[in-house]
């Protein structure tokens, strides 16, 4: 006769159980990130903006294709390649071409405090696409922090009431990124996050071959070392290998705390604009940037703490 325990046997989880590893991995993909600004100014300096935004998305569908084939993931279907051409038109499409056309004239630390708003936008799109009702303090924090990025651009752009056309293209992109990552977010879970931003990059690469194609047929690609690095920077990392830690740290979680890293990026991105470009940072820059950055701040906790 055998004798049974209901004792159980502990397992191993696949996903590490140390909740303090997923804070880790988001930090690397923020910190990956963190450089695309600085970097995509310093290639524009040598190469078309064109090229720039669309040859990182060509060179990063190319890996994502290889990924998706060597690990046989299964096609999307029906809906989800509708949603995939959203992602796909914001994150892939939208915000590298608009940065890059913006960068060609603006400062890199300028840049990272107009998208500073972007955690607190993506968390706006998510609550409209999801049907959320946020309390009236996160409508208010997102009001205050685009007053505050709007005032920003104002005053740098030379004077009260004046706005440069690459602030402009700053905020379409930030919209178009914001769109993206949540229909991405949401989307993620139906065929995984890595996934999701590689078939978008698959699924958007035929156009941006074509920009490729065109912006090299303009005139010869002439830049430095340093350009080019920065511009496979761009494909291999900022648009490919960097969702593979931001993603895996919000599997790891818990989500909510590891969302909210994201807020350092603009803090970094500045930063890389002083230390490797030699930008001046003056007071209106750090200034501007804290506002930016702690309304944003303020809107992602509120959604993420409704009661």
């Amino acid at each position: 006769m055998r004798v049974y325990s209901s004792a159980t046997v502990p397992t191993r989880s696949v996903i590490p159980v140390r909740r303090s590893s997923g804070l880790w991995w988001g930090l690397l993909g923020v910190a990956a990130f963190s450089f695309t600004v600085p970097f995509t100014r310093l290639a524009v300096a040598g190469l078309p903006p064109l090229f720039v935004a669309s040859g990182r998305a060509v060179l990063a569908a190319a890996l994502a294709a290889i990924a998706l084939a060597a690990t046989r993931q299964p096609l999307p279907r029906g809906r989800q390649l509708l949603r995939l051409g959203v992602v796909a038109g914001g994150v892939v499409l939208g915000f590298p071409l608009l940065t890059s056309f913006a960068l060609t004239t603006a400062p890199a630390s300028h840049g990272a405090v107009v998208v500073a708003l972007l955690p607190a936008a993506t968390a706006t799109a998510a609550a409209l696409r999801g049907r959320e009702r946020p309390r009236p303090a996160f409508w208010l924090a997102m009001l205050v922090g685009a007053v505050a990025a709007l005032l920003f651009a104002m005053f740098q752009g030379g004077g009260f009431g004046r706005l440069h056309w690459s602030d402009l293209l700053f905020f379409g992109a930030m919209v178009a990124a914001a769109i993206g990552y949540a229909e991405g977010g949401l989307l993620s879970r139906e065929l995984g996050a890595w996934q999701t931003v590689s078939w978008a990059l698959v699924l958007a690469a035929p156009v941006m071959v074509l920009l490729t194609g065109v912006s090299m047929a303009g005139a010869p690609l002439t830049a430095s070392p340093e350009q080019w690095g920065a511009f496979l920077y761009l494909g291999v990392v900022s648009m490919f290998l960097g969702f593979f830690a931001w993603y895996r740290g919000l599997a790891i979680g818990p989500m909510a705390q590891v969302s909210q890293v994201q807020l350092v990026q603009p803090v970094l991105g500045i930063c890389w604009a002083g230390l490797l470009l030699g930008e001046d940072l003056g007071w209106a820059t750090i200034l501007g940037g804290i506002a930016v950055v702690l309304c944003a701040g303020v809107a992602v906790r509120v959604r993420l703490n409704p009661s």
